[in-house]
């Protein structure tokens, strides 16, 4: 009994569920699904859509944790079910992905802050001028960067989350989505906007072309349900709750999200919504005033403060375990005998972060990038389901998670995240090329894989 009451229950599973999905995407991506839809109806089945995939996903993930399950699950299984050069190369993508991610939401914060000094509300016609436009962009530019630089310089002192400073998060993290929500009830027709729809009806390939570019940014809104890897062997009752909870969770994440999405269309309009970066602050200065606008940005940045010392804190972890792995040099492991930081590991993916700043300047290039980047990571992780379903047949009737609809869900899931990668290469004229970009980045770590082995004269294993 003693052993059972320390397994995750439903609950606190469904709990995990949410808190893994719901980070910053929400009050940003929401532009960039608006901009590529022609209607709403569009819009919603793209975040309908991205919700089912997800909930594919974290069924699929759920039960490789069960058939694997080891820690750090995520980034094992590739050396697990591939050659070591793919493993080598995707762990390393997917460290880039998260630098990625990091500098994007560092972008999004400086995006809200500048808001406290400059509300967006305010002055439309001011920040459409290319020089203020440059000039607002370069002080977002240099936000992002110190947020990156004062959180590597507090973990460089050793500093770690706490339990109590998390709560705090998802306190802050909760207050806001309710903000968020609170508006529907307090919206005049006086402030939903009146602009006109766009008049021409796109054809069917123009139809689904839109709706796999607003997949991308519905993909990063959705992102975490990944790591439900992790807690396979940690469910109690694996069969019933897991699938449950996995469930439940999706669903609740479902609803926020498109009552959150109606509450933005409701109070700002459609077709503003596609030029308002600080979706969220420009609501509420519509419902309660400039100065709601001012507080609304300010929380939100603390979040973004919260996200980037947590990425900055968890990712030199992982490149430590991938070091004793073997897969990432021995460097990445040395620690500092005084505050027992991963000096090396920190210092590579903190400088990664700010050269990724430097490089896009801007969220939506970011964005295309890192969904392109785990789009492999997405793809590959999940299609070890083929492998593990066949390399673990002796698990089959030992009590762990074994999802039902195999083998749909996980082709459903390959299917839709190989869709929206090809979305972005076709993409490439808004993109900057992410792709492009991404395949080169793809293909430099394999290459180097080979090279670091023809270096060593070690042979593959």
């Amino acid at each position: 009994m003693q052993a059972k009451s320390k397994k995750l229950n439903l609950f606190d599973f469904t709990m995990i569920v949410v808190s893994l999905v719901i980070g910053m995407g929400i009050f940003r991506t929401p532009l960039n699904v608006a901009k590529a839809s022609p209607d709403t109806f569009l819009f919603f089945t793209a975040w309908i859509a991205g919700g089912l995939v997800a909930l594919c996903g974290a069924l699929t993930y759920a039960e490789i944790g069960s058939r694997l399950p080891v820690t750090g699950g995520y980034y094992k299984i590739f050396s697990y079910a591939y050659h070591p050069s793919v493993a080598f190369a995707i762990n390393c993508v997917i460290l880039v992905s998260n630098a990625a991610s990091l500098a994007g939401v560092a972008l999004v914060g400086g995006e809200y802050i500048t808001g406290l000094f400059i509300p967006l509300s305010q002055n439309p016609e001011w920040i459409k001028v290319a020089a203020n436009a440059t000039y607002i962009q370069t002080i977002q530019i240099s936000i992002a960067i110190t947020a990156i630089v004062i959180f590597y310089g507090i973990n460089l002192m050793g500093l770690k989350m706490s339990a109590k400073t998390q709560n705090v998060l998802t306190v802050i993290k909760i207050t806001l989505i309710l903000l968020l929500i609170t508006p529907i009830f307090f919206a005049s027709p006086a402030a939903v906007s009146s602009a006109a729809p766009t008049a021409i009806s796109p054809g069917f390939m123009e139809y689904l072309k839109a709706f796999g570019i607003g997949l991308v940014a519905v993909s990063f809104t959705y992102g975490g349900y990944q790591q439900t890897i992790n807690f396979g062997a940690e469910v109690d009752r694996p069969t019933k709750n897991i699938p449950r909870g996995i469930f439940f969770g999706i669903f609740i994440i479902i609803v926020l999200y498109l009552t959150i999405n109606y509450a933005y269309i409701k109070v700002i309009g459609f077709e503003e919504i596609k030029n308002s970066k600080n979706i969220a602050a420009i609501m509420a200065s519509k419902i309660f005033g400039i100065n709601a606008e001012r507080v609304l940005s300010g929380f939100l940045f603390l979040s973004v403060l919260a996200y980037v010392n947590v990425l900055l804190m968890s990712n030199p972890r992982v490149m430590y375990a991938m070091s004793e792995d073997k897969i990432l040099p021995a460097a990445f492991k040395q620690r500092n005998s005084k505050t027992d930081v991963l000096t090396v590991s920190l210092s590579v993916f903190a400088a990664l972060c700010a050269l990724i700043v430097f490089w896009a300047k801007e969220f939506d290039t970011i964005l295309s990038f890192t969904i392109f980047l785990d789009c492999f990571g997405m793809v590959l992780s999940a299609a070890t389901i083929f492998v593990l379903r066949k390399r673990t047949r002796h698990l089959d009737d030992t009590g762990i998670y074994k999802m039902k609809l195999y083998p749909v869900l996980p082709i459903i899931f390959i299917a839709a995240y190989t869709f929206v990668a090809i979305s972005i290469a076709f993409d490439y004229k808004s993109n900057d090329h992410a792709a492009l970009v991404g395949l080169s980045v793809m293909a430099g770590f394999i290459a180097l894989y080979f090279l670091a082995k023809a270096v060593a004269k070690k042979p593959v294993q």
